[in-house]
């Protein structure tokens, strides 16, 4: 696998890098993303792929079920770069379906480390539990709820940090976005209002 890649990389540079070799150029003097995106760990799940985008299009952050965590340094640190040092304009919490990591929020874990990161969507959990109970809903179904919900979590965990709070207060930026990537079929939903719609 690792030859395969070099390999890749080889193939970048004929293919992508020389032909654009004015813009790589640029962005290695100096990064202006616009967008940070805080995403998933999944190996599925690609920002600049899905979206079609160049690197220096996105400043990322991700991890397992794309959390944002009060407690955790490092993304605290990124938030504070992207925001205050690039002036990123907006942030996009991004889920996915077929997740790991909401399938072990579901069904619990017993993994020390696993199991005390994932306790930080217990409130979309017990969203999806409530809603999955009032609609009859199978597992598959319930799945889709609690990625929904625990993006809805994630942009609530967001605003409610004293730096996004902070900036909110003097205006509307940054400008944060839920979308939902669909493993299965290459497609974004942005949630609207807490709903999925489909917009890409």
């Amino acid at each position: 696998m690792i030859d395969e890649l070099l390999q890749g990389n080889e193939k970048f540079l004929a293919d992508e890098f020389r032909p654009n070799a004015e813009y790589y150029h640029a962005i290695a003097d100096r990064q202006t993303p616009k967008v940070l995106w805080i995403g998933c760990s999944d190996s599925r799940v690609s920002e600049h792929q899905m979206t079609g985008s160049k690197p220096g299009t996105m400043f990322v952050h991700r991890n397992v079920a794309n959390i944002v965590a009060f407690n955790d340094v490092n993304i605290s640190a990124i938030l504070e770069y992207g925001v205050v040092h690039l002036k990123v304009e907006d942030i996009i919490v991004c889920g996915h379906t077929r997740c790991g990591g909401i399938a072990a929020i579901e069904d619990g874990v017993h993994e020390n480390y696993i199991a005390d990161w994932l306790c930080i969507a217990t409130g979309a959990k017990e969203a999806a539990d409530r809603i999955a109970r009032e609609r009859n809903l199978s597992r598959e179904e319930k799945l889709a709820v609690l990625t929904e919900e625990n993006v809805k979590l994630q942009i609530k965990h967001l605003r409610n940090l004293a730096l996004i709070r902070n900036m909110h207060a003097k205006g509307e930026r940054p400008r944060i976005h839920g979308w939902l990537y669909r493993v299965e079929t290459g497609t974004i939903d942005v949630l609207v209002d807490g709903r999925a719609t489909r917009t890409a």
